[in-house]
Formats: C-alpha cells, sequence, structure tokens
C-alpha cells in the first residue's frame, strides 16, 4: 500500500502571555492510501493542532519550530500559502467540529458549496457544478437535493449540517479527508450515522480517512489503525485490534477502561485520576507518570523511547523495554482486559 502522507519530528509551539505552549512535540507518523487512521485522546493532547499544522490553519500565535509533512512530492510546511489554498478543499479536505459556526449563516448551500467548485473547478460549466452538487448530497443520503440546496443552514437539523459539511469536503474526491470530532453536539443514534457515512464514503471514494476523536469506543468498527496522543506526543499507534486487545501504554488502557460496556448495571466507570500535564512546563520523564498505576523509578527521570513491539505496534513506554518483566498479578489484569 502507498504511503500519502508523512509527517516527520513535527514541533508545534503556541506564544500565550503565561508563556510558550508546546502543543505538539515533534511527532512522526505515515497514512497510506486508502487508510483510515484514527488519533485519539483527551482533549489538550495535540490532536487538533496536528491536523491543523498538516493543512497550515494554525493561530496567529501558532508556530511549526520543527519538522516535515510530506504530501507526494510536496513538504507542505514550506509551501507559499497560494499554493498551499489550491491543496485545501481539492486534495486535503477538513470537517470542523461544530458544523453551525463552519457554514456561513447568511448563505444558501448551494452558494457555499459552488463557491467550492468554482475556486478549485474552473473548467465546469454551471449545469456540471449544479449536478455535482446533487450527486454529492445524495452521495452523504440527503433526501430532497434540490430543495435543501436552497435552504439556509439554520434551516437544517444538526445532522443535517453535519451531511453538507461532508459533501462540501469530499466535493472534488480529496485524497485526504480530516475529521475533527466530526459527530460533537450530535445525538448518539447521529453520531453512529455519520461515523458509519463517513466510512461507507471512503471505501466508495477512495479518500484516505484521519478521524481525531476523544472517544474509543466510537472507532472500534471503523479505523485500520489507532494513533494515541498524550501531551503533545504519540504514545501508542497500532492496528485497530491490536489497541483493543493488546494495547501495551497504560493511557491505552486507561481510555479502554473507561469507556462505558453493555450490561455495566450499577458498576462505576473508571476513569483515567488526575490531569492532563501543564504543556507551558518543561517536562522531564514520562509525561504520564503522575497519573499511571504502573509508575516506576526510571518513568520519573528518563524519558521513554519508541519501541517497536511488532512491524505494526509502537508504544513509548518503559515497560516495553526487552528486559521488563512484568509480574503475574500485572500480566493477568492486562490480559483480562
Amino acid at each position: 500500500m502507498a504511503t500519502l502522507l508523512t509527517v516527520e519530528d513535527l514541533k508545534v509551539t503556541f506564544s500565550t502571555k503565561f508563556g510558550q505552549v508546546n502543543a505538539v512535540n515533534n511527532i512522526s507518523f505515515t497514512m497510506n492510501e486508502g487508510e483510515i487512521l484514527a488519533v485519539v485522546g483527551e482533549s489538550g493532547s495535540g490532536k487538533s493542532v496536528t491536523a491543523l499544522s498538516i493543512l497550515q490553519l494554525l493561530a496567529k500565535n501558532g508556530r511549526i519550530r520543527n519538522g516535515v509533512v510530506s504530501f507526494g512530492d510536496h513538504n507542505l510546511v514550506t509551501m507559499p500559502e497560494g499554493e498551499m489554498r489550491k491543496v485545501r478543499g481539492a486534495e486535503i479536505s477538513m470537517i470542523f467540529q461544530d458544523p453551525m459556526s463552519c457554514l456561513n449563516p447568511v448563505f444558501t448551500v448551494e452558494y457555499q458549496m459552488e463557491e467550492v467548485l468554482r475556486f478549485h473547478k474552473k473548467e465546469m460549466s454551471r449545469e456540471q457544478r449544479h449536478s455535482r452538487m446533487i450527486e454529492m448530497l445524495e452521495l452523504v443520503q440527503i433526501s430532497n437535493p434540490e430543495q435543501r440546496l436552497k435552504q439556509y443552514p439554520h434551516e437544517l437539523s444538526g445532522g443535517m449540517r453535519q451531511r453538507v459539511m461532508i459533501a462540501i469536503s469530499l466535493l472534488c474526491q480529496p485524497k485526504l479527508l480530516i475529521a475533527d470530532e466530526p459527530t460533537t453536539a450530535l445525538d448518539v443514534t447521529i453520531q453512529a450515522q455519520i461515523v458509519n457515512l463517513i466510512k461507507e464514503l471512503s471505501r466508495q471514494l477512495h479518500t484516505s480517512v484521519m478521524l481525531i476523536t476523544h472517544n474509543l469506543g466510537m472507532v472500534a468498527g471503523m479505523a485500520d489503525r489507532v494513533q494515541v496522543m498524550y501531551g503533545g506526543e504519540i504514545v501508542e499507534t497500532a492496528p485497530i485490534d491490536v489497541i483493543f486487545y493488546g494495547s501495551r501504554h497504560p493511557y491505552t488502557s486507561g481510555l479502554l477502561k473507561a469507556l462505558p460496556k453493555p450490561n455495566m448495571g450499577d458498576e462505576p466507570l473508571h476513569p483515567i485520576p488526575g490531569s492532563t500535564p501543564d504543556l507551558l512546563l518543561d517536562h522531564i520523564g514520562c509525561m504520564f507518570y503522575e497519573r499511571c498505576d504502573y509508575a516506576m523509578e526510571c518513568c520519573r527521570d528518563l524519558t521513554p523511547p519508541k519501541y517497536r513491539i511488532s512491524s505494526d505496534h509502537m508504544a513509548k513506554c518503559w515497560r516495553c523495554h526487552p528486559d521488563f518483566s512484568e509480574t503475574a498479578e500485572e500480566k493477568e489484569v492486562r490480559e483480562a482486559r
């Protein structure tokens, strides 16, 4: 499978009145053509900042300090803004968290969809643009597309607005779709519909998807591979089944334990204790040390390297060191997940 996107040693900081926030700290990863990669972690772990860095959409106080983002033959980090505009929407598209704030309330759905085609597909006639818009609305399972084109965002439900956003993002059939918490503020039944829709469209259009979420349960039946982020770092990467049945990083295990399960009854949830690290500070050792049930002395003082557990499984934890030997009790707990 060919590599579509390569991120190498990406470091992103934000300047604030309190100091410099190290939002993303020298992360590296790849995405393949046709792959669905889930990027999972708590709020503030660096998921959205990574996506915005790829598209050069950081806030004014944000800066890419180091790194290469290779997409095809181009390094997106050094690409001029004029060229980057041609990539956004045509080659790489993004679905943002809140469709109501992303859709312009004073323009119809038709105007906003056609604007994308007028910019990226100048060779299309008006009739061809109209046909394409109808086709995409039907593809995202919106009924009466002719009627919907004439409506304003406030006339649509939350789920319908999100479907319109997906249709807009796929108008030019991009190679990569970044979906940043695409089910935020939607009820549970609509969330499942949106997730299934993105998965089906990825298959139909051969589009790679980077799904950003804090909910591991949502990606269970969708993603091919999961990338877990914590404190601006990638702490574990593995295929979806390995993450659920053979994860090696304690943070990943904590996320899994915090998931509500069927037939729990009165059994309480098991949240991860403590809070996320302050990214204004320089950290020594493992970022997860203070919240980890398995922390060792070395975790406090030494930053763990990336351990290659298998060809497609990586974890950044001292417990993955080849000389580490877990107790029988620890092994029983891990295997019982």
